[in-house]
């Protein structure tokens, strides 16, 4: 099956810490392959601006390295390089300011200012595009974290707004760019199976996984200062869980979808820090094949930050009333997993006696990554004579067997919503401040307890806190694929 690529306007991007590691890693790349699809029209420009003294030659070097992974023919690499620019700019100063303004075609449709930058910069910044003339009917994207609790957020809004109206404002989480993310809302807003059964009376309660195998890596200095809770709950895994939960939308209009997960962040049950929270940090262990330090060991002194976490969230609505959603997230842990399961009642009788084995809940496993799929666990008999034995087997949908196209990168649709003016996968203020203020308490009390974070090896699920967590519930955390018991989901049926 073709994939469709929709014409965008023709634009200026600039990107604002061009020579860093988010544009080397993702826009470049991201920027290529769109290109290389059609996608970017003739006239568009990317512009790298950044305090390295470099000249243009020296950025379309370092550019053409960033998307030589992708294994472009020389016509589409001379091409993509052929729209660079690059200007020396100070983010807080006035050097660079009038070459950039210079640089700038007044005529073009749209002009998108990219801040990959620290979040400090995002206010001076801002305040330096307006200085000189440039924000306009601009654009500006913002990546997270936007501040490190809700005051702070809140001061670095009232700075963007300044100059910038909510409606060039993106946030962007690249989460909400990944297909599977969006096909959530597919699978229970286009089919009359699942809408009328996601709700209290059919859902035991909900899990959602973000685990990696890597450590701190590069990004220490920021970590140390962050911790897996505003790192990733506060805005990745908050943003899921709105999917998940929120109520279906009047239309998919940006605002329509915002305003439906706004109230699932109000509705959110304050958690009891002690009794509903886990915080762990990794040792000394084994990952990624071989043996790797502990987190205090990356980070080069003490630290009691927090580099796992596992929540028992409760959202007080009339459709999710009593059912518990469960996050967790955490480095160096054994497998590279993004995961929604929602696991579903079991069966209120069990009509075919022991001997025929468990009669298990069915479960909706919805993985972000490294696969995206959507795999439906069902009951089914066993093929063969000698009686009725059951056993659980999955409906599987990949994406790369189903559609036989390559998966785009999150970024690149995101890159290209920007471009497009469509806002409906990236947060508004509103949102942004709605999350800090659910997760606010709970920095306050972990604060105010002075625990450390519990202990756990590098290579396994975290502390032993948090399989407590669950399982005083009558649960279990479900660490392959939605399905307690080892069953793998290439024993399933596939799409």
């Amino acid at each position: 099956m073709a994939s469709r690529t929709i014409a965008v306007p023709s634009f200026d991007l600039v990107i604002v810490g061009a020579t860093g590691d988010l544009a080397r890693r993702k826009l470049l790349p991201a920027l290529f392959q769109r290109d290389r699809a059609g996608q970017i029209p003739p006239g568009a420009r990317i512009i790298g601006a950044a305090r390295r003294a470099m000249d243009e030659a020296g950025f379309r070097a370092e550019a053409a390295a960033a998307i030589a992974a992708a294994s472009p023919t020389p016509e589409e690499a001379a091409r993509f390089l052929a729209r660079l620019g690059y200007v020396h700019l100070d983010a807080t100063g006035q050097e660079g300011w009038s070459e950039l303004a210079g640089m700038l075609d007044a005529s073009t449709a749209v002009r998108v200012f990219y801040l990959a930058t620290a979040p400090e910069l995002f206010a001076p910044l801002c305040a330096r595009i307006a200085a000189h003339g440039l924000a306009g009917d601009a654009r500006v994207v913002v990546e997270k974290p936007i501040g490190h609790d809700l005051a702070s957020a809140a001061a670095v809004n009232t700075a963007i707004g300044a100059v910038f109206p909510e409606r060039s404002i993106y946030r962007i989480d690249h989460y909400l760019g990944k297909e599977t993310v969006q096909n959530l809302m597919a699978l229970r807003f286009a089919n009359a199976l699942f809408e009328p059964i996601w709700n209290s009376a059919h859902i035991d309660h909900v899990q959602i996984t973000v685990a990696e195998t890597l450590g701190v890596e590069g990004r220490a200095d920021y970590y140390d200062r962050a911790g897996a809770l505003r790192d990733m709950v506060q805005n990745h895994m908050l943003q899921l869980l709105c999917l998940t939960a929120m109520e279906p939308p009047t239309s998919l209009d940006a605002d329509a979808v915002r305003d439906e997960k706004l109230k699932v962040l109000h509705a959110l049950v304050p958690l009891d820090a002690a009794t509903e929270s886990v915080r762990g940090q990794y040792r000394a262990g084994a990952a990624d094949g071989g043996p790797v330090a502990g987190y205090r060991e990356e980070v080069g002194h003490p630290s009691n930050t927090e580099t796992f976490v596992a929540l028992r969230a409760g959202i007080a609505n009339w459709r999710w009333a009593g059912v518990p959603f469960f996050l967790r997230t955490g480095k160096r842990l054994p497998q590279r997993l993004s995961e929604i399961v929602v696991a579903f009642r079991a069966v209120p009788h069990n009509a075919f006696g022991a001997a025929a084995g468990p009669v298990r809940p069915n479960r909706l496993a919805i993985r972000l990554q490294p696969d995206e799929s959507i795999d439906l666990w069902l009951m089914i008999k066993d093929p063969g004579p000698g009686g009725m034995r059951l056993r659980q087997v999955a409906l599987n949908m990949s994406f790369d067997r189903a559609f036989g196209v390559r998966n785009p990168d999150a970024y690149e649709r995101l890159l290209m919503d920007v471009v497009r003016g469509n806002q409906t996968l990236f947060m508004r203020r509103d949102e942004v401040e709605a999350a800090w203020r659910w997760v606010d308490p709970i920095l306050a009390a972990w604060e105010t307890a002075r625990e450390p974070p519990r202990p756990y090896t590098a290579g396994t699920w975290g502390p032993a806190a948090s399989v407590a967590l669950i399982e005083r519930s009558g649960r279990t955390w479900y660490d392959d694929g939605g399905f307690e018991d080892g069953t793998d989901a290439a024993d399933g049926i596939h799409g």
